[in-house]
């Protein structure tokens, strides 16, 4: 099968490339997945389980990517809950080979079905996005009704979803990002926005929950506008400075089937919209990590048609 490939850490992005590896195996547990789409993160480069396995042995050549969607076509011993060609969509393991390949094998656990009137490349834009942004909001600051939300990249893939689930469960919701990203963010329900380039983020007052997606100045400084009791959840990097008298929490998404059918169904009934960007083939996946532009939305690889 054809599959993007990955073995020089030193290379970045330029050691990518397409290449012809064996058809993955099924171990217990497991599902073949025939890729439809597929979604990839750029910095998972820099992720150690792009390069090792969990008991920290080498592993490449290894294939990146860990967002998919596509049909069912192998079960693993021991595997329950999924039929072959059964559509299918969901998050592939850290550790193991992911999802910018014809095939992959993915623990049947980490899957959710697939309605057949979703497509598959918006169904592979929402996983990680999707539960990101989920279990930030509900998971760690349990955001309720009423409450006041800062979102910082709210025109990204993340922040994006995130707009929508909090702007949904009833909440004041501000966006950052650049100036043009203003139209966007807005359009999906925010109530605010402000312009990390132009305008002052102090300006915006204090919040309940701030969710951090860029790390760095911005999220020290956002420290500050988290109210008594309220909680900072970043994504990015840990957290160094602390909010006071609030809670601060650094996480790493996490596969849940029972949430993946709920944001699909949420999209089945037009109450939740991914942002796609680009949408390339497999053998253009890599151009797709280091783009000419910035382009807004996420990038997806559409690796066999419908």
């Amino acid at each position: 099968m054809q599959a993007i490939t990955v073995q020089d850490r030193e290379a970045g992005a330029n050691g990518l490339a397409l290449a012809e590896l064996p058809h993955p195996h099924a171990a217990e547990n497991d599902v073949i997945v025939k890729v439809h789409a597929a979604g990839f993160t750029p910095g998972e480069l820099g992720w150690p389980g792009t390069w090792t396995d969990r008991a920290g042995r080498d592993r490449t050549p290894s294939v990146p990517g860990h967002e998919l969607s596509g049909v069912v076509t192998e079960l693993g011993y021991g595997t329950t809950g999924l039929t072959i060609g059964q559509r299918v969509y969901g998050l592939t393991d850290w550790a193991r080979n992911g999802t910018l390949a014809q095939y992959t094998a993915v623990e049947a656990r980490n899957l959710a079905p697939l309605p057949a009137d979703v497509d598959h490349v918006t169904a592979a834009a929402l996983p990680i996005s999707g539960l990101t942004a989920w279990q930030a909001l509900f998971d760690h600051a349990h955001l309720r009704t009423g409450q006041s939300v800062l979102i910082h990249g709210a025109a990204g893939g993340v922040g994006s979803i995130a707009v929508q689930l909090a702007r949904a469960a009833g909440a004041r919701v501000i966006g950052t990002g650049r100036a043009g990203d203003r139209d966007t963010a807005l359009g999906l329900g925010a109530h605010a926005f402000v312009d990390l380039q132009a305008e002052k983020l102090e300006d915006i007052g204090d919040v309940d929950v701030v969710f951090d997606v860029i790390g760095g100045e911005i999220l020290e400084r956002s420290t500050a506008l988290v109210r008594p009791g309220g909680t900072l959840v970043t994504i990015a990097e840990p957290v160094t400075v602390l909010p006071r008298d609030a809670r601060a929490v650094f996480f790493v998404v996490e596969p849940d089937r029972v949430r993946l059918s709920d944001l699909a169904q949420r999209v089945r009934d037009g109450r939740l919209k991914p942002i796609i960007g680009d949408v390339r083939p497999l053998d253009e996946a890599v151009a797709a990590f280091t783009p000419d532009k910035r382009t807004p939305g996420k990038t997806i690889i559409r690796v066999a048609e419908d």
